[in-house]
């Protein structure tokens, strides 16, 4: 996944809150109940007064030097719970996914466990190593939609295998000195797509290596084909991909007739990068993900650009309104396996609960629980745009890859069949036909 947002703005975008909390914590050094749904009941030391937490967890994460809001969250729970232990099991990125694997296969050798890839989290649960939470969530009152829609895709088998930790969604960036040129009014909060691709005739200006293009579609498939899944309707494992249509047929419009946006064969060729095309001041509104803000701030503080940018809310389809957006997120889980599940259940609770979410939000982090406090302290960052608060409003986030069996393996085939598609080598019809085909033959 691309860097979140925190590790640009002093390295440290991690995040997300849980509404709720208990009012009672277990003992933790009790003999261990049949670990189900339904967790036992305890008795605090005296009324109203909680007993204290001790006990050690063995917590896996990947990259903390380089992620710091993992040490920020942990720290903060040890120094709220004097009598934990946290064992940080740090892993390189890049062997993240084999190493927890062989540790939850091995049994009880990680308490709670970060997931890092999408496609990975349900062959984790299918193999019954993510423990449910449900009963946990009921007992203590949280309130999963607070989420956003989110938890709802850690759902599995009506077992709650993760709770939300961290999320990126897409947003629109724009730059205010193209506009003021063209003599047109900023981006609204509440556009659709179809005004989207009007505007941007209206702020396509210039020629030749002068011309300043009124939209840009970055390379990858989901610059195109996440716009289609905004309405929670369809996802990328659907077998009959015709609701992409229209989004192909827009950005092909834009590309070849109206040249309102760069062509995709160019970019590719010229090995273009999304930031590098922004940030030089050669287009007027951009679809990507939170994370970019965290670059034009660095490269705005480094001298890099320019650029007078500002954000407003990614446009929507006809279907649905203002605010439902597509993004990514990272669940945060307990291993099946482990003796001490009411205490990472506790450590769970915190790092996705309010107390983690000030830890995070304070360092520029954006949860997977967005409410308004916590956007205006994201958007209260310094180099944030004016109107950011407003912007990055959302009621739904819709997962670009959903939780689900060989979705890695559809991914790669639609993003090999949406270059043929821009490029021009398959009609839009019998590319996604060519979707639907391989789709079903990858499934099963």
């Amino acid at each position: 996944m691309k860097k979140i947002l925190s590790l640009a703005l002093a390295g440290a975008m991690c995040l997300s809150l849980l509404a709720g909390c208990s009012t009672g914590k277990p003992d933790p050094t009790a003999t261990p109940a049949p670990q189900n749904s339904t967790p036992p009941s305890t008795e605090s030391t005296a009324p109203n007064e909680p007993a204290e937490l001790t006990g050690t967890l063995k917590v896996s994460l990947w990259d903390m030097a380089t992620q710091p809001a993992f040490s920020a969250v942990i720290d903060a729970f040890k120094d709220a719970n004097p009598g934990v232990t946290i064992d940080a099991i740090d892993i390189p990125s890049a062997d993240y996914g084999t190493k927890l694997s062989v540790m939850l296969n091995g049994g009880s050798d990680v308490d709670v466990f970060w997931v890092k890839d999408a496609d990975t989290i349900y062959p984790i649960a299918k193999r019954g190593q993510m423990a449910d939470m449900s009963g946990y969530i009921a007992r203590d009152g949280v309130d999963l939609t607070a989420y956003n829609g989110l938890a709802d895709n850690f759902l599995i088998d009506g077992k709650q295998i993760g709770m939300p930790f961290r999320t990126d969604y897409y947003t629109l960036y724009y730059n205010k000195d193209i506009f003021d040129a063209a003599g047109v009014e900023y981006p609204s909060n509440d556009m659709t797509w179809a005004e989207f691709e009007e505007l941007a005739k209206k702020v396509t200006i210039g020629e030749g290596v002068d011309k300043k293009y009124g939209a840009h579609f970055h390379t990858w498939q989901a610059c195109i084909e996440n716009w289609a899944v905004q309405n929670g309707q369809h996802t990328i494992m659907d077998t009959d991909y015709s609701f992409f249509k229209p989004y192909y047929e827009m950005a092909l419009r834009m590309q070849n007739d109206d040249k309102t946006c760069m062509d995709f064969g160019t970019l590719k060729t010229a090995n273009l990068h999304y930031s590098s095309v922004f940030s030089d001041g050669s287009v007027a509104m951009m679809p990507m993900g939170t994370w970019f803000a965290a670059t034009m701030i660095d490269k705005m503080n480094k001298g890099e650009t320019s650029v007078n940018w500002g954000i407003a809310t990614l446009p929507h389809p006809e279907d649905v309104e203002a605010g439902y957006v597509v993004g990514a997120t990272t669940p945060l889980a307990i291993n099946e396996a482990s003796p001490n599940k009411d205490l990472a259940w506790e450590f769970v609770k915190f790092v996705c609960g309010p107390e983690g979410a000030a830890v995070v939000a304070n360092l520029g982090g954006v949860p997977a629980m967005l409410d308004d406090a916590t956007l205006k302290v994201i958007s209260s960052v310094e180099g944030m745009p004016e109107g950011a608060l407003e912007a990055l409003q959302v009621k739904n986030i819709a997962l670009d890859r959903p939780i689900a069996d060989k979705v890695s393996e559809v991914d790669k085939m639609l993003g090999e069949v949406h270059s043929m598609i821009m490029l021009g080598e398959q009609s839009i019809d019998d590319g996604l036909a060519d979707m639907a085909e391989q789709s079903k033959s990858i499934q099963g």
